[in-house]
């Protein structure tokens, strides 16, 4: 049984099915990483909060094999499935299930990178802003906030065909019609995409003054930023 959030994918098989249903799932991890590998400095503290399976951390170790890495996710079988994978070393540390808001008091080192990656559309306007400003003030200075989310196009004509597109890339990787209708069917009902421009207004608000766009495709976005 599923705990703690709102994907419909069992954690066994997340990682499998996430690939089915999301474009270029696992190129949002490679875009972090290669981000993090372009700073002028390696992070000796990297946070990733929505962790799920640990596949994006279990990537980057073997690029940033002197990183320390603090992960946290709401679902305690997510959490998990990411210990399994990761196994016993002395720089991961899986935290117990927590939301990103909930974070202030259990992490002990201001990280260089945070990183969200698929977690904050299944908040309200209210606690999305709360997230972020967390891993704001959870940063140390001069460190990098990364996110990815479901995005909201700008006009309902794009809404609908961005669905149809995104409908059209579930059907080629072996999804039902009945399962297409089912994910697309959650669209404002169980996560709440925002426009690229909402975002970019919310990272400010939240304190970033350098906030970049990073990535782009299929109703997906990703953004950066600098404290």
């Amino acid at each position: 049984m599923r705990t703690g959030n709102s994907t419909p994918h069992l954690p066994e098989d997340y990682d499998v099915q996430v690939g089915r249903t999301i474009p270029y799932y696992d190129s949002l991890h490679g875009e972090a990483i290669d981000l993090v590998l372009s700073l002028r400095c390696r992070p000796k503290v990297w946070l990733d909060t929505g962790c799920g399976t640990g596949a994006m951390v279990q990537k980057a170790r073997k690029a940033l094999p002197d990183t320390q890495f603090i992960l946290v996710d709401p679902s305690p079988t997510m959490l998990e499935q990411a210990r399994t994978r990761l196994g016993e070393e002395p720089k991961v540390r899986v935290l117990g299930p927590c939301r990103t808001q909930d974070l202030p008091g259990k992490v002990d080192k201001a990280p260089d990178v945070i990183t969200a990656v698929q977690c904050h559309h299944y908040l309200s306007r209210e606690e999305r802003a709360t997230a972020v400003r967390v891993c704001y003030d959870l940063l140390a200075k001069g460190g990098v906030f990364i996110t990815f989310e479901n995005i909201r196009p700008l006009t309902e004509v794009g809404t609908e065909i961005g669905k149809r597109k995104w409908g059209r890339f579930q059907a080629s990787n072996g999804k039902t019609e009945s399962e297409v209708e089912a994910h697309l069917a959650r669209f404002d009902k169980e996560y709440f995409p925002i426009t690229v421009e909402q975002h970019l207004d919310l990272l400010r608000r939240s304190g970033f003054e350098t906030v970049e766009l990073l990535w782009y495709s299929n109703m997906q976005a990703g953004f950066y930023c600098v404290k």
